[in-house]
């Protein structure tokens, strides 16, 4: 159902924005230098989760109903920004502990919230609206079949760069961690990464 010479163009592209920095990759990254590679690794699967959920919504036809209803897309948009400014709030919260003794972020916590981050980011709708459909063939017929063949290869690459990303942050965070300096800092820099992210997503233009 899908033409493999499409494929074989669709995977490099791919590829080339999974490496582009991002919401997702810092997300990651935050959580290897947080709760260690297990989380992170959690992380890049719940951002790939969220986003395979996007891609079906976008088979299903989605870019119809933003298109129709507008107010959709600025529902979302505003549910992404309160959730990264909540997320910053937490980071600020956490630059009095040490981050040696502070509990590290559960598996599925981090599952959870990297697919929260995902699904709440409607640079991913657009994304998604925008780029998939141009590989995608009506005339082979299961176009849900190919948006999710092709948000599976998309996701997977993602995940693959993500986990990598947070991994090697984690390695960097255990020989950091036990320096209070570094914690408070840390945090500091998560706050503002956040609330950039946040304050990006509010000036995005409308739909």
């Amino acid at each position: 159902m899908v033409d493999p010479l499409t494929l074989l163009t669709f995977a490099p592209a791919a590829l080339a924005l999974n490496l582009t920095p991002g919401a997702d990759m810092m997300f990651s990254l935050g959580q290897g230098l947080r709760s260690g590679p297990r989380a992170a690794i959690a992380a890049s699967a719940g951002i790939t989760a969220g986003g395979m959920v996007h891609v079906t919504l976008a088979g299903l036809g989605l870019g119809a109903v933003v298109a129709t209803h507008p107010s959709l897309f600025g529902a979302i948009r505003w549910v992404g920004v309160a959730y990264l400014l909540w997320l910053a709030v937490q980071s600020l919260r956490q630059t009095s502990l040490n981050r040696s003794n502070a509990p590290a972020l559960s598996v599925p916590k981090a599952f959870r919230d990297g697919a929260l981050v995902n699904l709440t980011n409607p640079k991913v709708i657009l994304f998604t609206l925008a780029f998939i459909p141009q590989f995608v063939d009506p005339s082979r017929g299961a176009v849900l079949a190919q948006f999710l063949i092709f948000g599976a290869v998309l996701g997977f690459g993602g995940m693959v760069v993500n986990a990598t990303v947070g991994i090697f942050a984690s390695t960097l965070g255990r020989h950091l961690a036990t320096s209070p300096r570094f914690a408070r800092n840390l945090g500091r820099v998560s706050a503002g990464i956040f609330a950039a992210l946040a304050l990006r997503l509010a000036l995005l233009p409308k739909a």
